[in-house]
This record gives structure tokens, C-alpha cells and sequence, in this order.
């Protein structure tokens, strides 16, 4: 089953499957065993990348609505 993104409206990214996160040094998160994890989008967690709710008691605002991205340009 392919690993599922969910972007939820006013809130986090939802994580579901099998998938390993990696800071930008290339350390791996211990993901506790979870198949399922949520990623901050508002900036204000305390607990980065992951979301622990901050977006509800700041007032995060963000509506999406699915859509097509135009195709990919070659690389040269």
C-alpha cells in the first residue's frame, strides 16, 4: 500500500504507512513504531517537525482543495 499524505484544513500534514523522516543531516526520527504521524504546517509546534496542536490555539488558517500540478520539466 503506498504511504498516504493527507493535508487537513487548518492543521497538519497526516502521515500514514510505513515511511522514515530525516533531519537535514540526514539523522533518522525513531518514529516510535508509528504508521501513522502528523507533520506541523503552522510553524508554531513545539515539538518540529511533528504537530502537537499549536495550530488550534493559534488560529492556523490554511483551506486546500486538491489540484493538478503542470508536468514536470526535463532535467538537463
Amino acid at each position: 500500500m503506498p504511504v498516504r499524505i493527507t493535508v487537513n484544513n487548518n492543521g497538519s500534514l497526516r502521515i500514514e504507512g510505513e515511511v522514515e523522516i530525516f533531519d537535514s543531516s540526514g539523522a533518522k526520527f525513531d518514529l516510535g513504531g508509528r504508521n501513522v504521524v502528523g507533520l506541523c504546517r503552522c510553524g508554531q509546534s513545539n515539538n518540529k517537525p511533528f504537530c502537537d496542536g499549536s495550530h488550534a490555539r493559534c488560529g492556523f488558517q490554511s483551506q486546500i482543495v486538491a489540484f493538478d500540478l503542470p508536468p514536470a520539466k526535463p532535467k538537463a
